[in-house]
């Protein structure tokens, strides 16, 4: 009878591994299946990004391209404000009036692709402002002037900074000196 018993336990033991063994190829398939379909989303999750980043570049790009034509055109709008400014009154109104109109459309167009004109009142902001000369005055030191030439950013992208003349304060050194010593 124990002959018996162990020969039972061993085609027991048998038909486990067999069924192991049927089943296994079925877990590995599986198991490559999973992998795979894993692979492949985060394949689809590459190529998405891959997109939306190459799209932001072009984007970009063309940004890009656009502020440069506008930097361009800079010289352009200068020349026109100086020609604008040394019309007087006795100069024929139909010529300033079409410089005028030349000038508001170019100037138009550009702010509409997103240039705008430096605020350059107030204090002298170094990230904005490009000073050319100090002039002693009463106001407070580092106050903005006068602006000499116009700065631009395009799309918040400084295209060129406002030309500046600067307060100083109007006490000579020697008065301050004397202050000092005192």
């Amino acid at each position: 009878m124990r002959f018996m018993a162990e020969e039972d336990e061993k085609k027991e033991g048998q038909d486990k591994r067999q069924e192991g063994e049927t089943k296994q190829p079925q877990e590995v398939k599986r198991d490559e299946a999973d992998e795979l379909k894993d692979r492949l989303l985060r394949l689809a999750a590459e190529f998405d990004n891959y997109k939306k980043r190459s799209l932001e570049e072009v984007s970009n790009a063309k940004g890009l391209g656009k502020a440069e034509l506008a930097k361009a055109l800079l010289p352009a709008l200068d020349e026109f404000e100086l020609a604008l400014s040394a019309f007087n009154a006795s100069e024929k109104e139909d010529h300033i009036k079409g410089i005028e109109l030349v000038f508001s459309n170019i100037l138009g167009a550009l702010k509409g692709a997103g240039m705008k004109e430096i605020d350059a009142k107030g204090k002298y902001d170094p990230y904005r402002h490009e000073v050319v000369m100090t002039r002693e005055s009463r106001e407070p030191e580092g106050t903005v002037i006068e602006v000499v030439r116009k700065g631009y950013t395009f799309n918040n992208m400084l295209l060129r900074p406002s030309a500046v003349i600067v307060s100083k304060s109007n006490t000579s050194k020697e008065e301050k000196k004397e202050g000092e010593i005192k």
